[in-house]
């Protein structure tokens, strides 16, 4: 779907642009961003794509992925555009001499869906840290200004204790390593150090995100989060059915604020520092997402209980997270829990407008 064609989420764009006026910042400059068809790489680029076409001075974009048809598919006639530049990149085998320079770097490709880190957990640890090792060679020999990698929440792991409390940056919790569900998290936390390691051996500019868990409009039909199968589910009238007790609490975060975030904290975060990305207004419970989803979409909610959970998906109680280090750089979100879930039901809903 090519979202740039869809009013409503022009306008909420626009209403995101209107706040978040450190972007001017990058005018002149150019990012390479991977993963840019996915969840979060694709909302980023959609934001630059929109200040661009709002704007004189340009930003170029260097999107990153394994298919330049899927590219097209996703942002359309902005593809061909003078300021974006499409990409050949695999996580799991690119060599970073084939990379143009830039002065920024987000880093956010990879597995990243339950049923792919499940069935693929080689593939999920592999492309996680040679993806990352590749960028940061690339960057140490063409001398890239600064880069933000995209971490996860997942790499906090189960407390045992203060369950009840969000997970800060310092804090540390237990992965069990012989679960291949952990390839994710696992690979994730060594992709840190790996960073960390850059930043002292090699004096790089690398900060890390650790976003919670990010929905929008912009999912992929594969993509089998339950965040993102109840959207699809809310804005098409369908049934959402819970098959859990649904008292995980998460850090959900609608997929611009996590845009925006990400390039706050790219341009603002401090070498080597991590940083939570959460809005503090949408620490809610699964049953609660599935309940304001329900309300968005007009739809039934329903709790069929399974006995087991499923074993694709993260199980880690409470992986709520404490934002403060990210609001102190001035980071502000434009969606609360109920707003931001109704705005991704309406974008979806709306469809795309003709050309």
């Amino acid at each position: 779907m090519v979202l740039q064609n869809n009013d409503k989420w022009i306008n909420q764009i626009d209403y995101v642009l209107s706040s978040f006026t450190l972007i001017d910042e990058m005018k002149g400059k150019s990012i390479l961003i991977t993963g840019a068809s996915g969840l979060i790489g694709s909302s980023i680029t959609d934001l630059l794509i929109r200040f661009n076409e709002t704007h004189e001075t340009k930003i170029e974009i260097y999107a990153c992925g394994r298919s330049c048809g899927k590219m097209r598919d996703r942002f359309g006639e902005y593809a061909g555009k003078d300021y974006f530049h499409f990409v050949q990149f695999n996580t799991a085998d690119s060599v970073y001499s084939d990379l143009p320079y830039s002065d920024f770097i987000i880093h956010g490709a990879g597995n990243a869906t339950p049923d792919l880190i499940s069935a693929q957990p080689v593939e999920t640890m592999v492309s996680n840290f040679h993806g990352m090792y590749s960028l940061l060679e690339h960057a140490k020999s063409k001398h890239v200004g600064k880069i933000c990698y995209i971490s996860s929440s997942e790499i906090y792991g189960e407390r045992k204790e203060c369950t009840d409390k969000p997970f800060k940056e310092s804090d540390k919790g237990s992965i069990d390593h012989m679960n291949t569900r952990n390839s994710y998290s696992i690979s994730k936390l060594a992709t840190e150090t790996l960073c960390l390691s850059a930043v002292k051996e090699w004096n790089m500019n690398v900060v890390i995100a650790r976003p919670g868990h990010i929905y929008g409009p912009c999912i992929s039909p594969e993509d089998k989060r339950v965040s993102a199968q109840w959207i699809v589910n809310a804005a098409q009238g369908e049934k959402i059915i819970m098959k859990s007790s649904g008292t995980k609490i998460r850090s959900y975060c609608h997929c611009l604020d996590c845009a925006t975030a990400l390039l706050t904290i790219l341009l603002r975060g401090s070498k080597g520092e991590a940083y939570n990305i959460s809005n503090p207004d949408s620490v809610i419970s699964i049953k609660d997402m599935g309940m304001y989803l329900a309300r968005a979409g007009r739809a039934d909610f329903l709790i069929e209980e399974e006995k087991q959970e499923n074993e694709m998906y993260n199980t880690m109680t409470n992986s709520s997270l404490d934002s403060g280090k990210l609001l102190a750089l001035g980071w502000k979100g434009c969606f609360d829990a109920e707003h931001g879930f109704q705005c991704a039901v309406d974008v979806l809903k709306n469809g795309t407008k003709s050309s």
